[in-house]
Parts: C-alpha cells; sequence; structure tokens
C-alpha cells in the first residue's frame, strides 16, 4: 500500500466511543471538502502504511468521521481504539468514486460498510434512495435511527443472527435472491466484507440488472 503523499495531514481526535460490542466511531478535524461516498486513509504516524475507511459524517459537517470494527489482530484498530480526544493521527485528503447523485438507488450493505451510506443520508441524498442493512445481531445496525428517520419504509434490516421487530430474519444476500422484480432502472450500490459484496453482486447479475448500474465496494 502506498506511503503518504505530502497532501497528507496530521489531524486530532475530537471524539471517540463505542458504540457497539468493538465497534467505535471516531471523529476528527477536518480541513478539506469531500463527496459523500469517499474514502480516506488514515494511520497513526506519517510515513506509516494508511487502512482505508469510508467518511459517514455528512459533507456540510465541521469534524469527520469514521466507523470502524476494532480487529484484536489488525495493526491499526486496537491502536485507534485506544487515542484519546487530542491525539493525534494522519489522515489523506478523500478520494474514491463510489459517490452519491440525485438518481434512484439502492444500497445494499453489511457491517460497518453502511458508512458510505450514512455520508448519503446525512448530505441530503435521500429521495428515491432504499438501503437495504445486514447485521448480524440486532445491536448491528449502526446509525439505524439516522436511516428510520430519513428513509422511513425504504429502510430494511436483514438480521441473519437474531429475530426482532421489523427486522428481516437471515442474510441481506438471502432477501436479495427472495425478491422476484428487482427494478432495472436504478443504481445499485454495495459495500461490506468481500463474501457479501461478491454474492450480492452475482445475485443482481443473475436477475438481470444490467452490470453497469451495479456499483461495489469491499471493505476487508
Amino acid at each position: 500500500m502506498a506511503k503518504f503523499k505530502l497532501n497528507d495531514y496530521e489531524t486530532v481526535v475530537t471524539s471517540i466511543k463505542e458504540i457497539a460490542p468493538d465497534v467505535c466511531l471516531l471523529t476528527f478535524k477536518k480541513k478539506w471538502h469531500f463527496l459523500a461516498g469517499q474514502v480516506v486513509g488514515i494511520a497513526l504516524k506519517g510515513g506509516d502504511d494508511p487502512r482505508m475507511y469510508s467518511l459517514s459524517g455528512g459533507t456540510d459537517d465541521k469534524e469527520g468521521e469514521i466507523i470502524f470494527d476494532v480487529k484484536p489482530e489488525g495493526s491499526l484498530t486496537p491502536r485507534l481504539a485506544k487515542l484519546k480526544v487530542g491525539d493525534k493521527l494522519f489522515i489523506s485528503e478523500p478520494f474514491g468514486e463510489f459517490t452519491a447523485n440525485e438518481k434512484p438507488a439502492w444500497w445494499i450493505a453489511s457491517g460497518t460498510g453502511v458508512a458510505p451510506f450514512a455520508s448519503m443520508v446525512r448530505s441530503g441524498f435521500t429521495e428515491n434512495k432504499r438501503l437495504i442493512q445486514g447485521g448480524r445481531f440486532t445491536y448491528s445496525f449502526y446509525f439505524e435511527d439516522l436511516f428510520k428517520k430519513a428513509l422511513g419504509e425504504n429502510y430494511i434490516r436483514c438480521c441473519s443472527q437474531e429475530t426482532g421487530e421489523e427486522l428481516y430474519s437471515g442474510r441481506v444476500t438471502l432477501w436479495l435472491e427472495e425478491q422476484t422484480d428487482l427494478p432495472k432502472d436504478v443504481l445499485y450500490y454495495i459495500c461490506g466484507n468481500a463474501e457479501m459484496v461478491v454474492d450480492a453482486r452475482d445475485i443482481l447479475i443473475k436477475k438481470e440488472i444490467p452490470y453497469e448500474n451495479i456499483h461495489s465496494e469491499i471493505y476487508f
């Protein structure tokens, strides 16, 4: 992975909190503009190999925001989780083309892969949008209050390990498999772990969704 470039900069943490078991939300001072859906590279030292994270905040927010899983074997996330307000970190300028527009779209997400869609909603992209969010447990639906308020009936939660009110029982890919009339004239954005992204894309293609209408981003 490429080292940080000269246009990467040092910033400071403004808040950090655990919002679910081993899942943290971190905010930092930002000095650039970005498009909803873009990613940044993050490292604790200038020159370190960065890890990529989608921004989850709105484009007009004064602070940047990311959500991340704390992986005990990871080289970065255990240290990120221990940061305190005022601690330093290095962040690249935003980049990427997994971005929102005004066209009708279905968003498909699992885990922290929901981050770009939180950014899109917070940036005002809610009309003609539907979100299908997958999670293992009832606490796995990050930003659900935001999505419920903004999307209403166009917000669907698929839970694979638990049952609950207004939850579809099963993986997000199973929900997709069961749909008999997916619209072919909307865009499909898929973001999450590699297995889900590949499986969801294959399902959409099998259901004759035009390949050029499918956009995906994998979270490792």
